[in-house]
Order: C-alpha cells, then structure tokens, then sequence
C-alpha cells in the first residue's frame, strides 16, 4: 500500500456525492417516516463506513491505473458498477420519486443505489490490494445496504 492521491477515488466520489446532492431535494415520497426509524446500530456502522471509505479512497495511490494487466478488469468492473449507478440515479430522477422507484432493481441488481457504490468499493480496494479500504467496504455495505433493505421491506416496495 503507497500513500498518496487517488484520482481514482476523487472521480468515483463525485460520482459518489453528487447525485446525493441532488437526492436531498428529490427524495422519495415518505421517505422521511422510514428514516426517522432506522436501526441505530446500522446507521452507525453505514457512517463508519462512509468515514473510512471517503478517506482511504483518496489517500492510497494503488487505485489509480497502473500499467496494462489483466488486474485491470477489476478497476473495470468497479466503473461498470458506477455507471451503473450513475444509471440507476437518472432513472430515480426522471421518475416519479416514489419509494418503489428508489428501490425497485436494476437489470436484475437489488437495492442498487446501495448495492452497486459498495461493490464498487470491494473492487477497487481488491485491485489496490488494500484490506483497510476492503474491512471499510464490508462495514459500509453491512450498514447501508442493510438500512435500505429494511427501508424497503417496510415500505412493502420489493425490488422489482
């Protein structure tokens, strides 16, 4: 693991946070009632891991692309998986902003707007060879992915 930079990690953020800029204005009807009960050991676990993953991401160079191999399919795969939810992201806003709009799949992919960031993750910190970011992705997606679940299941939305 090198210190250093990540133009990597400062572009996936952007992807990252930007949309979320937007969210906040445009969240899904109701939203707000599920929020208000979500599992205080869950969102505790998803801020950690938003913590940790916005710091490791940026500062260790091994993100970045490094001469031409087959491990580059792993950096690869964490972009198809941004895309993605860039993808994800632009259906929810063209959309009625309703819960099942936010939560309904994605070519098959449940829960993507929490989903896909966090493989995103694991990808890259597999590529960058990093276990802190890895540990970090595992903690993210335990809580975010797990708030949306249940967001989703008490809305009675499925994943469709």
């Amino acid at each position: 693991m090198h210190f250093g930079f990540s133009y990597v990690g400062l572009i996936f953020l952007l992807m990252l946070y930007v949309p979320n800029l937007f969210w906040t204005k445009n969240k899904p009807k109701d939203y707000d009632k599920y929020a208000a009960r979500e599992n205080k050991a869950l969102l505790v676990l998803e801020r950690i891991g938003e913590v940790a993953v916005t710091c490791l991401v940026l500062i260790f160079s091994d993100f970045n692309i490094q001469g031409a191999s087959l491990r580059l399919l792993l950096p690869a795969a964490a972009s198809v998986c941004m895309i993605l939810y860039e993808c994800f992201w632009i259906r929810y806003f063209r959309s009625e902003k309703t819960m099942r709009d936010f939560y309904g799949s994605l070519l098959g992919i449940p829960v993507p707007g929490a989903s896909l960031p966090v493989a995103a993750v694991l990808l890259l910190a597999v590529y960058g060879k990093n276990p802190f970011l890895f540990a970090s992705g595992v903690i993210l997606g335990v809580g975010h992915i797990g708030i949306h679940v249940r967001h989703m299941k008490e809305s009675g939305t499925g994943s469709q």
